[in-house]
């Protein structure tokens, strides 16, 4: 921990990139832990969440969706809080995340990289309206726009592309950051994980409560609660 506060302490221009591990504690379950998305459910959330179930079974993608990806009580925890206190302050400069949970936001994060969309936004497929999540849940659960088309949530499913303006805006980030902490994710899921290597700076430091593809090329490693590594800078 001290050389962690030693190195963000010395660096002007730090990006943080996080996945589903920074949500956790705030009561959001993560893919691939014990208790993990991918754990449960009649078929693999590969399949769920993909494009094709999408066009295929609208309806229950509709019900897997709002059941397992969507939570509105949701708040920030202290690894949220502690970043927008970090950008705040002018030492962060970008949150690059995978999460689509909208709580970087929340917490007062303002320069937030969305790689997979956010359920925040909605967009009609024929007329291409837009719906809030508080529309979604109140008006919309069916996902059926007024004009009668069909609301697809602004996530990226799998088989569908990140969007490339989000991605080369996290590469410039990334790419002329001096520190970049990953925390909170695997780094199993490409091309987000492929982030790692546009970073030229001088401290790479990884922060997850397992081992990751990329520890061998951090210079620290902390295995632990991202939330419990950020708390110090929580905003007091």
């Amino acid at each position: 921990m001290d050389t962690l506060e030693e190195m963000i302490r010395k660096s002007n221009y730090i990006v943080f990139f996080g996945g589903a591990g920074v949500s956790t504690e705030s009561g959001i379950p993560d893919f691939r832990g014990a208790k993990g998305l991918y754990q449960n459910g009649e078929f693999p959330a590969e399949i769920m969440l993909s494009h094709t179930f999408y066009e295929e079974h609208p309806e229950e993608f509709q019900e897997f969706y709002l059941k397992h990806l969507v939570y509105p009580k949701a708040e920030p925890n202290l690894a949220h809080q502690a970043l927008a206190h970090l950008e705040k302050i002018g030492k962060l400069k970008a949150v690059v995340t995978q999460n689509i949970d909208g709580l970087h936001q929340k917490a007062g994060s303002k320069n937030v990289l969305e790689l997979h969309g956010s359920i925040h936004r909605n967009t009609c497929q024929s007329c291409g309206r837009k719906y809030s999540l508080e529309d979604i849940l109140e008006k919309h659960r069916d996902f059926k726009c007024s004009c009668g088309g069909r609301i697809k949530p602004d996530v990226v499913l799998y088989e569908e592309p990140l969007d490339n303006d989000v991605f080369e805006a996290a590469i410039q980030a990334i790419s002329h950051c001096d520190m970049f902490i990953i925390g909170g994710t695997s780094l199993a899921v490409y091309p987000a994980a492929s982030l790692v290597h546009y970073f030229k700076g001088k401290h790479l430091v990884l922060i997850n409560q397992t081992e990751t593809p990329y520890d061998h090329l951090a210079d620290l490693v902390i295995h632990a609660s991202i939330a419990d590594v950020l708390s110090k800078w929580v905003e007091k």
